[in-house]
């Protein structure tokens, strides 16, 4: 029995506001409070042992006292354990908050400002613009705006992903199809990437927009992190019943032991600022992979550099319904 807070009951002073509670017992018919049985084993102040069945002699209480103090330490323990099993995910979604807030202040600060800047100054009237410098403010305002909508969409995409509420709609898709929509999301930048495909390449079963999604994420990282002069590559083969569909760059890569880091929320390698992002689209790109039935991976690129493995199932090894039809009349 163990002491707890009540508005009214019985404690072993009489009168007490505070009860009683059962913390463990055997049998069908346990005390509840000391006074029930007839051995009663005070451990500090707030536990007793209580057993029903016949007095017990000296001798026999004070083996009994000394198995009370185990049962004691063996119920801290379990509580010491409990706590820190619920600590444990507090202090990662603490972590997560923490590491959102410093980031997104920053990244949600500055295509705001950028689109604001030149769109106030696109509507000022005490400067005439040239033609050519009022297309770059509205490209400025257009970029800006284009981050801003990526960002925001990762950070719902991420959210449905942990709460298991992402909508997913696969089919049999060309991936010759998706890498070109993929690649015009990303405007100009996209147009140094070079795509080495085979003449004859199986469709892939996966929802179009979420590949495309993934994808932007792996070559945009390819870009960002390609040396001057190199140019990130796609490819793609068929392997099995899966299609692997790589983005390759010749960047600095990622050491071997760092290699799960980089999939997880909020991880930038090497970043020391918030400048390039809040570090969610590795890890929302192998979240949508898996979605879709895929994998995401990463491998060396022969020469150096990192290669990003994005595995989906072939369209053929995935068993497609049935359409029901009519009963004949």
């Amino acid at each position: 029995l163990e002491r707890s807070e009540q508005r009214s009951g019985a404690g072993r002073d009489g009168g007490s506001v505070r009860g009683w509670r059962v913390v463990h017992s055997i049998g069908t018919d346990p005390c509840t409070r000391p006074e029930d049985g007839d051995v009663d084993v005070p451990i500090g102040d707030n536990l007793a042992l209580v057993l029903r069945g016949r007095p017990l002699p000296a001798a026999d209480r004070r083996i009994l006292a000394a198995f009370a103090a185990q049962a004691a330490l063996a119920l801290e323990q379990r509580r010491l354990t409990e706590a820190a099993a619920e600590a444990g995910p507090l202090a990662e979604t603490d972590r997560i908050r923490t590491a959102l807030l410093a980031a997104v202040s920053h990244d949600l600060r500055t295509p705001l400002a950028s689109a604001k800047a030149a769109i106030t100054g696109l509507r000022g009237g005490d400067v005439a613009w040239t033609r050519d410098e009022q297309a770059e403010l509205l490209a400025t305002a257009d970029e800006s705006m284009d981050k801003l909508t990526r960002l925001v969409d990762n950070l719902l995409d991420m959210s449905r992903l942990q709460a298991g509420a992402l909508s997913v709609f696969p089919r049999p898709v060309g991936v010759d199809g998706v890498i070109p929509h993929a690649l015009d999301e990303l405007g100009p930048p996209a147009r140094n990437v070079e795509i080495q495909m085979p003449e004859e390449l199986p469709d892939i079963h996966a929802d179009p927009a979420l590949v495309e999604r993934v994808l932007v994420n792996l070559v945009s990282n390819a870009l960002r992190y390609s040396p001057t002069g190199t140019r990130p590559v796609i490819t793609a083969s068929a392997l099995d019943d899966r299609v692997e569909i790589r983005v390759i760059d010749r960047g600095p890569g990622i050491p071997a032991e760092n290699r799960d880091r980089v999939f997880q929320p909020f991880q930038r390698l090497g970043d020391r600022d918030n400048t390039t992002g809040v570090g969610l689209g590795l890890a929302l790109s192998r979240g949508l992979a898996e979605a879709m039935g895929g994998s995401l991976s990463t491998d060396d690129t022969p020469g150096g550099g990192l290669t990003m493995v994005l595995s989906l199932p072939a369209a053929w090894s995935v068993r497609q319904p049935v359409p029901a039809r009519a009963a004949d009349d």
